[in-house]
């Protein structure tokens, strides 16, 4: 009995589900976790605790490539397959989230809806742009990385209570419609996800940032 080359080549296509079992994927979709988390928060008003999911979305971003670098065995099919997730769940990461805060800080306000567009549209394209072309000279991105999105707004919004709502909504408007210009501008950025000592800096901003809102939650 003749087997078809498409029927062939099926059998050879591991299942879908297969590749959850991958520890760099696996710190991929735990990031994609805290981001759900994060904008559950954010619809619900709760900005603190919405702060800690956008910046732990940050800090496994960061560990899924440590992880992918130094794990034994993995063939092209693992590799192009956990650059293709974490493209996509960088999308919601840092252009979704963002763009539900905006929103929701907005109280749902029509005249958010744009800045909420421009973030999710700008991390697009970005992401499609970088899927494209890579890293500009092998070193350096085109446009501001999204994962920095996330590290600024934590930051920015330790300020919330300083200024009136209405003030704080057009600050966080213009901080989030800014950043997405700059992620899609021809500024040249170094790749800081693939220094130690980096990821370190980054560590220490998450513990930091995650135990200022953790205070201010109780």
């Amino acid at each position: 009995m003749l087997i078809s080359k498409d029927a062939a080549q099926q059998e050879l296509q591991p299942a879908i589900i297969s590749y959850v079992k991958d520890l760099a994927n696996l710190c991929s979709l735990a990031g994609l976790a805290c981001t759900v988390l994060a904008i559950y928060f954010s619809i619900l008003g709760n900005y603190h605790a919405a702060m800690i999911g956008m910046i732990w979305a940050v800090a496994f971003d960061w560990i899924d490539g440590l992880v992918a670098r130094r794990m034994k065995g993995r063939t092209s099919n693992d590799s192009t397959f956990g650059m293709q997730l974490d493209s996509l769940i960088d999308i919601v990461n840092y252009g979704v989230a963002p763009a539900v805060l905006l929103l929701s800080y907005g109280n749902f306000e029509p005249i958010f809806l744009l800045g909420a567009f421009i973030a999710v549209a700008a991390s697009a394209i970005r992401l499609s742009y970088f899927n494209t072309f890579g890293l500009s000279g092998g070193s350096k991105y085109t446009g501001l990385a999204l994962d920095n999105n996330n590290i600024a707004l934590v930051f920015v919004f330790l300020f919330e209570s300083v200024f009136a709502e209405e003030i704080f909504s057009l600050i966080l408007y213009i901080s989030i419609v800014g950043l997405a210009a700059l992620n899609v501008s021809q500024i040249k950025t170094p790749k800081l996800s693939g220094n130690t000592n980096n990821v370190f800096l980054l560590a220490f901003y998450t513990l930091g940032i995650t135990g200022i809102y953790g205070w201010k939650l109780l």
